[in-house]
């Protein structure tokens, strides 16, 4: 699982672990993967963690060896990378799509073009791809986000046409405002982009939720755990909100 040193992918990784999962923990900050390692494995799990940048793509093969030898083949791939700075969709400079895309899209891609053929081999697999509420009603100032991850649902649900009968199923999660770190540097560079104090962003944000609160990464994670467990065997093609009920269309 790349992306878990923080809110969403450690919460994950820890309810992944939970359950019995042996769990490679990669981030581009290697201390937060080792951090969250520790505590999977103080938990009685176990795990091991790995200072991945996803933007160097001549690391996969190198990390994937290293899992396989301390963990064992890869049955269960959750892709779930940082998000890029706010920015409008329009004038941004052509490298910044670049990198993004490298890190973002062609990571994830090339990963799981790593794994999955031995997930088919052996007749199950899981891929979990955790993108963003942008996907589905795009968010005015993440235009990087809202067009990167939206191609991860195309690939996605292709994906899972061409390798389901293999016995692996692919899906999409879609996280929406979540109480994460992320979210609250949203919420401030919201903030003093209009010039208002981050207490009055937010509660303007939790006020758009039907639930009315941000999410717990603990309740994105059980998402996961489920779609990545044999119990989710009939479920593949989809897109599953954790939202709160924000997204407004059906």
């Amino acid at each position: 699982m790349h992306g878990a040193g923080g809110g969403l992918g450690g919460a994950a990784a820890r309810t992944l672990a939970s359950e019995g999962v042996a769990v490679a923990i990669a981030d581009i900050r290697g201390e937060a993967a080792e951090d969250t390692a520790r505590k999977v494995r103080d938990a009685g799990g176990r795990a091991v963690g790995l200072a991945w940048d996803l933007g160097d793509l001549s690391a996969i093969d190198g990390n994937i060896t290293r899992i396989k030898a301390e963990l064992g083949p890869v049955d269960i791939l959750v892709n779930n990378t940082g998000g890029p700075p706010p920015t409008e969709v329009l004038g941004v400079d052509q490298q910044i799509w670049a990198d993004y895309f490298r890190s973002m899209v062609q990571a994830v891609i090339a990963i799981t073009d790593r794994v999955v053929p031995g997930m088919c081999e052996r007749g199950w697999g899981r891929v979990v791809t955790s993108t963003s509420s942008g996907v589905v009603a795009p968010i005015a100032n993440l235009g990087l986000s809202n067009s990167l991850r939206a191609a991860l649902v195309g690939w996605s649900k292709t994906l899972a046409r061409e390798v389901g009968a293999a016995g692996v199923t692919c899906n999409v999660v879609v996280p929406g405002r979540i109480g994460t770190a992320r979210v609250r540097t949203l919420d401030e560079n919201k903030a003093a982009r209009e010039g208002r104090p981050v207490d009055e962003v937010a509660e303007a944000s939790i006020a758009s939720i039907p639930v009315g609160r941000y999410g717990d990464p603990d309740e994105y994670a059980a998402v996961v755990a489920f779609l990545a467990s044999e119990r989710a065997s009939y479920i593949t093609g989809s897109l599953v909100r954790v939202d709160g009920g924000l997204i407004p269309s059906i």
